[in-house]
């Protein structure tokens, strides 16, 4: 069973996200919470499998809301909602530690898998897509700390010289597939480095490998 706590200001909205989510047999409804502190203080308290988190909203927001549940440490994963795809708040939102973003005006259907893929560990948006997003809001990069080499960062430091090469390709939006051809590996073993490489990192998924490979500089906006 996936629990799942609601997030938005908009009493009508929560409704019908906990009616559809109630149509499952496979979720329940962990609560509701109508602004980011809730949201904050019910995780906690709930410890819910994914968060269903709106961005826009009164006092504390999502993405502040998002920054401070992840920073926790805790299991549960963000699901963050967005009116456009690629705009500079669903950049934010991965950036605080979203595990992907669905638009609001999604099918059911495509609310639904988000949330168990997102419960599963996926990330639900395209490394191709976090690219773009990226690259269009290179210009809000704050400025980084990191070592000019990559290789003197204790994330980089602790890969081996393929599984950096591959986080580098997770980098510039390559999936499992394409990795698999280019670099003539089994799709298999392709899997076998990308968890390892989240493992050392630390990174909670592949989203926020390929952040992580931008703010170490093994990849550059193009």
């Amino acid at each position: 069973m996936t629990t799942v706590l609601i997030v938005d200001d908009q009493p009508m909205q929560r409704f019908g996200f906990r009616m559809l989510l109630e149509s499952q047999d496979d979720m329940a409804v962990a609560g509701e919470a109508g602004n980011g502190s809730e949201a904050v203080r019910m995780t906690a308290e709930l410890h819910p499998d994914v968060v269903l988190m709106d961005i826009r909203m009164p006092g504390l927001d999502g993405i502040e809301a998002t920054r401070r549940i992840v920073a926790a440490g805790d299991r549960t994963r963000v699901l963050i909602l967005t009116t456009f795809d690629l705009d500079e708040y669903a950049y934010a939102g991965l950036r605080a530690g979203a595990s992907g973003f669905l638009i609001k005006d999604a099918l059911p259907e495509d609310l639904l898998s988000g949330i168990r893929a997102v419960a599963s560990g996926d990330a639900v948006v395209a490394p191709s897509l976090t690219r773009r997003l990226l690259d269009a809001y290179a210009d809000h990069l704050p400025t980084s700390t990191a070592p000019a080499d990559p290789s003197q960062d204790p994330r980089i430091a602790s890969l081996t010289d393929r599984e950096r090469e591959i986080l580098t390709v997770i980098g510039r939006g390559w999936t499992n597939t394409e990795i698999s051809a280019r670099l003539h590996l089994a799709e298999s073993t392709v899997k076998t480095h990308v968890g390892r490489i989240l493992a050392k990192t630390g990174a909670r998924d592949r989203v926020q490998a390929v952040i992580l490979a931008y703010d170490t500089k093994l990849v550059s906006p193009s």
